[in-house]
């Protein structure tokens, strides 16, 4: 995928992960409001750590 493609795709993981966050708040259910945070901190990672920069991609014998 190209930077702008990683770029947009990011955004739109940092978004969803506001809207989950601004759930989360609204929630009354304590269960929901956490498994809502949790999906919102996983999503923000996710955006933060595109895909393709793992240690799994490191050749070791170089």
């Amino acid at each position: 995928m190209s930077v702008a493609g990683e770029s947009g795709r990011a955004e739109q993981m940092r978004a969803q992960a506001r809207d989950m966050e601004q759930a989360a708040e609204r929630a009354t259910d304590p269960q929901e409001r956490q498994r809502l945070k949790a999906k919102a901190r996983q999503l923000k990672e996710q955006s933060e750590h595109p895909r393709g920069t793992g240690k799994q991609d490191i050749d070791p014998t170089l």
